[in-house]
């Protein structure tokens, strides 16, 4: 294979594994509150806020793994 072939496989199952994993780590996230959310509807409002903040922070990452992937393409 070409080496311009082996950087775009590898971009692609790069980006294909980082929007995996930024699925299941939010997946993993807004279960346990949405859970939290039901079993004490008091403090629904502090778990949303720190849920949506750590999913920020997992979507931040991914971007930054996108970006790293489309550069492999590019070069």
């Amino acid at each position: 294979m070409e080496p311009t072939a082996l950087a775009y496989l590898g971009a692609g199952l790069g980006a294909g594994l980082v929007a995996l994993g930024a699925g299941l780590g939010i997946g993993r996230l807004a279960g346990p509150a949405m859970e939290g959310s039901a079993r004490q509807p008091e403090a629904a409002g502090d778990i949303r806020t720190s849920m949506i903040i750590a999913a920020a922070l997992i979507e931040g990452v991914a971007l930054f793994g996108l970006v790293i992937c489309v550069l492999l393409a590019i070069k």
